[in-house]
């Protein structure tokens, strides 16, 4: 578990200063998430040190909820003052998500021959 665990902050860290060197505007743990995926695609051996301990962080997943609810107890007042723009904002990129995750299975359906298209009698 602890090799499993270095190689994932290894990964992470190099993510960072990718992304610090080259100035992305991509976060370095996406980066290093990308990278240890890549990793698991080209080693499956990487991907069977990883699966165990990715299992138990996945299984405690809650535990890392708990700084951001502390956060956002501790910042209250821009709650209460940006309250309604944040609801307007989450409601609202919600909606689109779902919507474009629809019109995106839509498109595989038909582009891959999964639902046929149907035809109106009046058409």
């Amino acid at each position: 578990m602890i090799h499993a665990l270095a190689l994932i902050l290894a990964c992470q860290l190099a993510g960072e200063i990718l992304a610090r060197l080259v100035a992305l505007p991509v976060p370095g743990p996406v980066l290093g998430m990308a990278l240890l995926f890549v990793l698991m695609l080209g080693l499956p051996r990487v991907a069977a040190l990883i699966q165990p301990t990715g299992e138990a962080i996945l299984r405690h997943l809650s535990l890392l909820f708990v700084p951001a609810g502390v956060g956002v107890v501790g910042h209250l007042h821009l709650l209460s003052s940006h309250g309604a723009g944040l609801a307007l904002a989450l409601i609202g990129s919600t909606v689109l998500a779902l919507i474009a995750g629809a019109g995106a299975f839509v498109l595989v359906a038909r582009l891959s021959g999964s639902v046929a298209k149907t035809e109106h009698p009046d058409a």
